[in-house]
């Protein structure tokens, strides 16, 4: 018997031991660097909101947290990257929309799951597309809009950053609603689309606001409506196309923070306590404002729920419009 209490106790010690082990691990993380992979290159909004979130980061963790902008394939290639990293709290995804939730939908094979191969941090802004015209366009708002789309089937273009982009399905998903035959004109990016837009060479197009924001005050762009489900407080006066006989579309560019599945959650934790705290400051909100963007901050569960209803939506839509990523 006493022998049997003897390795029983050892047993106990050893089980006490790893406890304590792995709790001191929690309280004295991190140690080391921390990389924020962008999967996007620099200048756009997930490594705009990345950099100050990673520099105030490291402030209040006492450890540089590096920004490492790993471009391509919309976003899946530096998501891939994460996805395949140690789940010790060492690397994160400031990501957006497209690579969390919309590329589920438009591609037929991924290489990983967001559902299954990311745990959830916070969600950090929000952003809705604004659909503009060139103002040869003979439109004042988004009804008379689709008005002219119906007397003209198949006349009218609408421009986007790439077939599977989220313009891309807020077009298609518009033409489902207001039964108009308009023209996807698909561009290699913002630019090139922003530059044909305002020489008059397509009609009309969806971009996020910073981009049309200098044209919306020259007059060389018109804003007729914003593609979420409430009015953007940067731009109060458009109303949304919900409110402009397109009923239900919200499509909003949104961006957040994930780690690899099975990061230690008293990690999650702590990092989100961070973040949320962070978006707060001064300067992180001023540049979501020139983003036109509005600070979320959710807990980690409710962006997972979040994430969830984003790929359920994405998948009905571009089912229905037929979208695929070329």
């Amino acid at each position: 018997m006493a022998q049997k209490s003897s390795v029983a106790g050892i047993a106990m010690a050893a089980l006490l031991g790893a406890a304590v082990a792995g709790s001191a691990s929690g309280q004295s993380y991190p140690v080391k660097s921390i990389r924020m992979v962008v999967p996007y290159p620099p200048g756009g909004g997930a490594d705009l909101l990345g950099r100050p979130i990673a520099q105030a980061l490291g402030d209040k963790l006492g450890q540089s947290v590096v920004v490492d902008n790993r471009g391509g394939a919309t976003g899946m290639i530096g998501t891939e990257i994460v996805v395949k990293s140690p789940a010790d709290g060492y690397t994160m995804l400031m990501a957006s929309s497209a690579e969390v939730a919309l590329n589920v939908a438009v591609y037929g094979k991924m290489s990983y799951s967001p559902e299954r191969d990311l745990a959830p941090v916070t969600q950090v802004a929000a952003s809705p597309l604004v659909l503009v015209i060139h103002p040869s366009l003979p439109a004042r708002n988004a009804k008379e809009f689709i008005a002219l789309a119906k007397k003209r089937p198949g006349e009218i273009g609408y421009a986007t950053a790439g077939a599977g982009s989220p313009h891309n399905v807020a077009g298609e998903w518009m033409k489902l609603i207001a039964r108009i035959d308009i023209i996807h004109v698909p561009y290699k990016g913002g630019g090139p689309q922003l530059i044909d837009l305002l020489g008059g060479h397509v009609h009309s197009g969806f971009l996020v606001l910073p981009v049309v924001a200098p044209h919306l005050k020259t007059g060389r762009l018109r804003a007729l409506a914003v593609s979420s489900l409430k009015r953007s407080p940067a731009i109060p006066d458009v109303p949304t196309l919900d409110e402009s006989g397109v009923p239900g579309l919200d499509v909003t560019q949104w961006w957040g923070v994930l780690m690899p599945a099975g990061t230690p959650r008293d990690i999650i934790a702590k990092l989100h306590a961070e973040i949320t705290e962070i978006i707060k400051l001064p300067n992180v909100k001023a540049l979501m404002t020139d983003l036109g963007a509005e600070r979320v901050g959710s807990s980690p569960e409710q962006f997972g729920d979040f994430v969830r209803a984003e790929i359920a939506k994405f998948r009905n839509v571009t089912k229905q419009a037929n979208i695929r990523a070329q």
